[in-house]
């Protein structure tokens, strides 16, 4: 159970900090010159934890199984940092920003669920879009 567990609970606490510092970069840098700071730890940081947890590891050897993902993941990962970067520039609240496109989110992923991988459309995901629809509507009012 713990292993089913133990991933969104670090998602949602890394989101949460995520959220923070997102909020908390200075006015006066720009967020792209922010971002090649926050990616170069990153890349430390995985480096380390990749060694750290396989301690025989070769990353040459990994790279050789790469696809297309990690490349388009890099690129989509810049458009969320800067997204939520100028959101909060513009004035968008760490309470609402979060919770807005989450719910946009989850109505566009039930779409890609099913056009892309096959995954059924039921009624209870018909009423959660409702539910997601409905809370955008008392979150921006």
């Amino acid at each position: 159970m713990f292993a089913y567990i133990w991933p969104i609970l670090l998602v949602v606490l890394s989101n949460t900090v995520y959220q923070i510092c997102a909020k908390s970069v200075p006015e006066g840098i720009h967020p792209l010159a922010s971002l090649t700071v926050t990616y170069a730890v990153g890349a430390v940081v995985s480096a380390i934890l990749y060694f750290a947890l396989n301690r025989d590891g070769n990353l040459l050897r990994e790279y050789s199984h790469l696809n297309w993902a990690p490349f388009a993941l890099g690129l989509v990962i810049v458009g969320l940092e800067v997204g939520f970067i100028y959101a909060y520039k513009a004035g968008w609240q760490v309470s609402t920003a979060s919770i807005v496109q989450s719910a946009f989110l989850a109505v566009t992923l039930i779409a890609v669920g099913l056009l892309l991988y096959r995954e059924a459309i039921t009624v209870n995901k018909v009423i959660g879009i409702v539910i997601c629809l409905i809370g955008l509507f008392f979150i921006n009012k």
